[in-house]
Parts: C-alpha cells; structure tokens; sequence
C-alpha cells in the first residue's frame, strides 16, 4: 500500500477541523497509508526546518506560495507518478510565517494552492481533500466531475 506523510507545524484546535481531517484520512485509508506528523511551532523557521526535514520521507512536495499551481487532474497525475514508483512521498505545510529555505530547496516539487492565503488548519482539510481527489481521479471514480 502506498505510503503518504502529511508533515503540519502546529496542531489541530478546533473540533470541526479535526472531523474533517478525520474523516478525508478514513476515505483515504482505502488507497494509501497517509500519516499526518505535527511539528511543534518554533521561534524560527530554520528551527521548524530541522523537525520538518526529519519527518519528511522519500519524494517532498512542499506547499508555498511561491510554488506552481496544478489543476486537480496535474496533481493527481504527480501523485499517480509516485505511486506508480511506489515511492513514499510527503506533502509538507509550514507554519503561518511559512517555510524555510532550507525546507524549500529540499522540495521535489514546490506546490501553491492559490496567491490567497489560509488558516493551517484548514489547509490541512484542503490537502488532504485534494490528496483523496486525486486517488478518486486515478481510481477513475465519481468524486471528481
């Protein structure tokens, strides 16, 4: 089964992110092993770095805004790519100061999901939907119209 690291910094307050999380992380339970790692939030982001960097595992794609912006169908094509290697991969989402360069030059694949900015929290939800998009876009299901 695929393996797929989710690194965050911080964690999960309220409990609505968290059904949310919970249940994209059951639906995604049927096409890969996904574990979601919380970094502790740190006085700096080269601190932050050294935490990320030693959860992440096999191929990185870190989110920034800087990075490039895939359609649902482009991401799940790199996903696919992943799997098809059956190399482990991990999606990486900073703090709300961002990520290091550090981080960034480690990225395989540098992703932006918009020039707007969201709450960590909620991009969690939002990953891991897109993550589950693309598994159902792969499988050829009926999630994605």
């Amino acid at each position: 089964m695929q393996k797929v690291n989710v690194v965050c910094v911080g964690k999960i307050k309220e409990d609505f992110y968290r059904a949310a999380v919970s249940e994209y992380l059951k639906r995604l339970s049927r096409f890969a092993k996904v574990e979601v790692k919380e970094i502790p939030e740190c006085k700096t982001l080269d601190g932050e770095a050294e935490y990320i960097l030693r959860a992440a595992k096999g191929k990185i794609i870190a989110l920034c805004i800087e990075g490039k912006k895939f359609s649902s169908e482009s991401f799940a094509a790199v996903v696919k790519t992943f799997c098809d290697s059956g190399e482990e991969f991990t999606l990486i989402i900073g703090s709300s100061c961002g990520l290091s360069n550090k981080v960034k030059a480690k990225a395989d694949i540098k992703l932006s999901f918009s020039d707007m900015t969201f709450p960590h929290q909620l991009m969690r939800v939002i990953l891991l939907e897109q993550l589950y998009r693309a598994f159902m876009i792969n499988g050829g299901g009926e999630y994605h119209k």
